[in-house]
C-alpha cells in the first residue's frame, strides 16, 4: 500500500477544498493507495473514506475564506515540514502539494521564495530543478502526449535573470533533469533541449552573449557526459508541434519564457514537479485563487492530475526497489 501526503496549502484559498476533492478521485481510482491530508482539522473535516485520512497540523489563527493572515504562515510553513520530514523517514512515499501565498509567508518573516527552493533546503539538496508536465489539452494529434518544461531560473525578478545564468548551474540542471527522467519517469534516452536567453538566441551575439558565453558551453559540455542535449533554440519557436515532438524536456532560461506557453497549452492540468530531490513531490501549477475560495467553484483538475503522477511515481520507485 502506497501513503502519499497532501499539504492542503494557504488555508484562506482553494487548497483545502481542492486538495479533498481530489483525494476523494485518487481513492476511488487506485485501491493501493491511502492519502493522508496535512492541515488543521477543523478545516478538512467532513467526510469518513477509507484510505483517507487528517494528519493534523493546527491552525495559528481562525480562518477567512479568500482572506490573508499572516498569523496562518507559520502553520502553512509546518505543513510542508511535516511532510517532508515524513518522505525523508519513509513514512509517506510521496508529497503533494496545494498552493502557498509566498508574499504572506514572507509578510510573517520567513525566507521564502517558492516551494521548490523551500524544499531544497529543508532536504539539504544544493540544486534542484523546476519541471512542469502536462498533457496538451489541445491539438492532440499534433503535439507530444506529454510536455515537460524545466526552468534555469525560477522566482526571481526579470532584471535578474541574465546575471544569474551560470554555466556551473546549467550542467547542473542538465545532469539532474537527465538522471530524474531516467530513473523516477523511465526515459532511457532523454533528449533535452535548451532555450536562448535573448530573441532569435541572441542573434549570434548581435542581441545578447549568454547564448555563447553561458549556454552553448554548457551544452557542450553536457555532449562529453554523453547526455543528449541541444540548442540554444529560439524562445518564439522551440513550442511549434514539430520542435516539441523532438524532445523529452525544454529547458527555458526565465520563468514566464517556459511556462507561459506550458500552461496555455495544458490548460491548468499541469504538475509541477521538484527534480533533485531524495524524495517525491510534486504540486499543483496554479495559485491560491483566492477570489474564488470557499464558494466550491475551483477545478481540481491540477491537484488530481499532481495526486495521479505522485502516486504513478511512488508506486514505479516501490517496484525498482
Amino acid at each position: 500500500m502506497l501513503n502519499l501526503a497532501i499539504t492542503t496549502g494557504e488555508p484562506a484559498g482553494i487548497g483545502p477544498e481542492i486538495s479533498l476533492r481530489a483525494a476523494k478521485k485518487i481513492i476511488e481510482l487506485h485501491t493501493d493507495v491511502s492519502l493522508s491530508l496535512i492541515g488543521d482539522a477543523h478545516l478538512l473535516s467532513g467526510f469518513s473514506l477509507p484510505r483517507l485520512s487528517i494528519d493534523p497540523v493546527p491552525l495559528r489563527a481562525p480562518v477567512t475564506p479568500g482572506v490573508l493572515d499572516a498569523a496562518n504562515s507559520a502553520y502553512v510553513i509546518d505543513t510542508l515540514n511535516r511532510a517532508t520530514d515524513l518522505c525523508l523517514r519513509g513514512h509517506y512515499d510521496a508529497m503533494v502539494t496545494a498552493p502557498v501565498h509566498k508574499s504572506i509567508i514572507a509578510e510573517a518573516g520567513y525566507s521564502f521564495m517558492g516551494h521548490t527552493e523551500y524544499l531544497a533546503e529543508r532536504c539539504q539538496v544544493k540544486k534542484v530543478v523546476m519541471m512542469l508536465c502536462g498533457h496538451p489539452q489541445v491539438g492532440q494529434d499534433v503535439f507530444p502526449k506529454m510536455l515537460r518544461v524545466a526552468l534555469a531560473t525560477t522566482h526571481i525578478p526579470l532584471a535578474q535573470v541574465a546575471a544569474t545564468l551560470k554555466v556551473e548551474d546549467l550542467k547542473a540542471i542538465i545532469q539532474i533533469a537527465h538522471d530524474d527522467l531516467r530513473s523516477k519517469f523511465g526515459i532511457a534516452q532523454p533528449k533535452i533541449a535548451l532555450t536562448g536567453l535573448n530573441p532569435h538566441a541572441g542573434e549570434s551575439g548581435k542581441m545578447g552573449r549568454e547564448e555563447i558565453e553561458i549556454i552553448k558551453p554548457a551544452l557542450d559540455w553536457a555532449s562529453q557526459q554523453g547526455i543528449d542535449a541541444h540548442g540554444p533554440y529560439p524562445g518564439d519557436t522551440i513550442f511549434t508541434p514539430e520542435h516539441l515532438r523532438g524532445y523529452d524536456l525544454i529547458v527555458a532560461m526565465q520563468h514566464d519564457q517556459g511556462l507561459a506557453p506550458f500552461k496555455m497549452l495544458t490548460f491548468g492540468q499541469g504538475v509541477n514537479v521538484t527534480l533533485g530531490l531524495p524524495i517525491i513531490r510534486t504540486s499543483v501549477d496554479h495559485g491560491t485563487a483566492l477570489g474564488i475560495a470557499g464558494k466550491n467553484q475551483a477545478d481540481e483538475g491540477s491537484m488530481l492530475a499532481a495526486l495521479e503522477l505522485a502516486y504513478q511515481l511512488a508506486k514505479k520507485h516501490a517496484t525498482s526497489s
